[in-house]
């Protein structure tokens, strides 16, 4: 039995995200368990999830960006109230950012240069040596100053 469908085809979140995220090499979008994920032989982000726990406690988030951080970064991130534990993917190392968590009204409140780093890092752990090298040569989303959405 499929997953059913946990997002919105237009939300404008997932429209700037998925601009960021399929400029990385070899990226595409697949809609996996009812979400969806970026990948490059592997996952490297997901869009949305929530935390882990019965219906009355888990806390939901549509509109989130999940991403497999560095190590050294993942305490640090998690220290951030703007982040959180992902249900099934924390134990491996994931967290998750609320993209709607510093007040503002929309997509454009949101740190695309951060986005882009997170997923800079994300993708360079799954990425291959290849498609690492092709990011290098390119200079990806992260390189670029300002806002990689546009």
């Amino acid at each position: 039995m499929p997953h059913p469908v946990m997002f919105d085809d237009d939300d404008p979140y997932l429209v700037r995200l998925r601009r960021v995220a399929l400029a990385f090499p070899g990226a595409e979008e697949r809609v996996a368990h009812g979400r969806p994920g970026f990948r490059a032989g592997k996952f490297f982000a997901w869009y949305g999830g929530s935390t882990k726990g019965t219906a009355d406690t888990r806390v939901p988030y549509d509109q989130a960006l999940l991403v497999l951080p560095d190590e050294g970064d993942r305490a640090a991130l998690a220290d951030d109230p703007r982040f959180f534990a992902p249900a099934y993917l924390a134990p491996s190392g994931w967290i998750g950012l609320d993209l709607t968590a510093g007040g503002g009204t929309g997509p454009d409140d949101v740190d695309w240069q951060e986005v882009a780093e997170l997923l800079d890092a994300s993708y360079r752990q799954v990425a291959g040596v290849r498609r690492t090298a092709a990011l290098d040569a390119a200079g990806g989303p992260a390189a670029h100053p300002g806002d990689p959405a546009d």
